[in-house]
């Protein structure tokens, strides 16, 4: 059994792969400030609720965007899963694999995990789209060589940057309008910055294909790759769970 950790900016997602599926997938809110008993907790009972005991998984991929949490999750997972391969996705290891990564040291692990799985999976010149904390559009040929990367504050980011940024603006729900002419507060912001995401995603595409051709193909992930509903026939392929496959390819 296959056990995938990615710990992001905004969530850290786990999942189970069994038989050829994700038996299961979590998510919890990332905070570094909480104890590594609270993450190891959260592990233990996640796994137990599906029935999968520490000694049934044989491998673990972990990647991380978060530093602050990288130490404790190593000796975390070398205390929890001894028995098994644990494997960390960093610059070293592309080098290993032979990945094409330009300035390895700079890219995030997530990102790498996104165009190893598009490469693998779609066997195409592919534009991943990863609506996350960052909205990041990394570019991979049939190749398997990463191009280059794109990135804009994403949904939640925009909104809470609204708020925080502003003495009457308040953080709303990530909810698409019915109309792009905003009638109260909630609706301008609601307005402004989702409809507006949808102009910045295609023109982003547009201009990436006028770069490097129309024969580049478009996936969307991450957690808010449903939100914006006008771009779903933009997207050749969705795939919420696409750096999770990454990661298992690079187990």
């Amino acid at each position: 059994m296959f056990l995938a950790i990615d710990i992001g900016n905004s969530n850290i997602v786990v999942g189970v792969y069994e038989n050829e599926n994700w038996r299961k997938i979590w998510r919890v809110n990332t905070n570094s400030e909480k104890s590594i008993l609270f993450y190891q907790q959260f592990l233990m009972d996640a796994l137990l609720e599906e029935g999968v005991a520490s000694q049934d998984v044989t491998a673990v991929v972990f990647s991380s965007v978060v530093p602050d949490l990288n130490d404790n999750f190593k000796v975390l997972l070398d205390h929890l899963y001894h028995h098994a391969k644990i494997t960390i996705l960093n610059p070293e290891l592309y080098l290993e694999l032979g990945l094409q990564v330009a300035r390895p040291y700079e890219i995030g692990s997530d990102l790498v995990a996104n165009a190893v799985a598009a490469h693998q999976i779609y066997k195409c010149n592919a534009i991943v789209i990863d609506f996350g904390t960052a909205l990041s559009f990394t570019i991979v040929n049939e190749e398997g060589h990463i191009l280059g990367v794109s990135i804009a504050p994403g949904l939640k980011t925009a909104i809470r940057a609204l708020s925080k940024g502003t003495a009457q603006l308040p953080e709303v729900l990530l909810e698409y309008p019915k109309s792009a002419v905003g009638t109260n507060t909630n609706h301008a912001i609601q307005s402004g910055v989702l409809v507006g995401y949808v102009g910045l995603v295609r023109y982003m595409i547009q201009e990436i294909r006028k770069e490097l051709g129309d024969d580049f193909k478009t996936i969307a992930t991450g957690g808010l790759s449903h939100i914006l509903a006008p771009l779903q026939n933009d997207f050749d392929f969705i795939n919420k769970n696409l750096t999770l496959e990454g990661l298992r390819i690079l187990s």
